[in-house]
């Protein structure tokens, strides 16, 4: 794959479940533009389970954030709630869960995750992430 220039994308949204779509549809059109299409069904995956967390779990706005760079993929959403997100549970127990699969999906999927505190527009928060390979 020929190599492709460093990206970063952030998209503002307001709490409410129906701007999910509205990442979801960003994300596939960003991906597509830059030539990434393969990593599209993966990343729209991994993007509503943290962007759909940010939006239900909090009370303030959301940011669904992409970076690319050097072969990596990096889909963060940043909330307004500072407190970590709950640890993702195993694929045994993902089966039976009727709630709180969404952490482990990103684990399943990813290649990495993790979160860290984030400040944004003057309200504290985190920012939750997980990594995507191109190769």
């Amino acid at each position: 794959m020929p190599e492709v220039a460093p990206w970063e994308y952030s998209l503002y949204i307001p709490a409410d479940p129906r701007a999910v779509t509205v990442c979801r549809r960003t994300l596939r059109l960003i991906l597509t533009l830059h030539g990434l299409a393969h990593l599209v069904d993966t990343a729209e995956l991994l993007a509503s389970e943290l962007m759909s967390n940010a939006v239900l779990h909090t009370k303030g706005p959301a940011c669904l954030r992409l970076r690319f760079r050097d072969g990596v993929l990096q889909i963060g959403a940043w909330d307004a709630d500072p407190e970590p997100p709950d640890p993702p549970r195993g694929l045994a127990e993902l089966a039976d869960a009727e709630r709180g699969r969404g952490m482990g999906l990103v684990r399943a999927c990813s290649d990495l995750w993790h979160w860290q505190p984030l400040s944004r527009m003057g309200r504290r928060g985190k920012l939750v992430w997980c990594e995507l390979a191109v190769a």
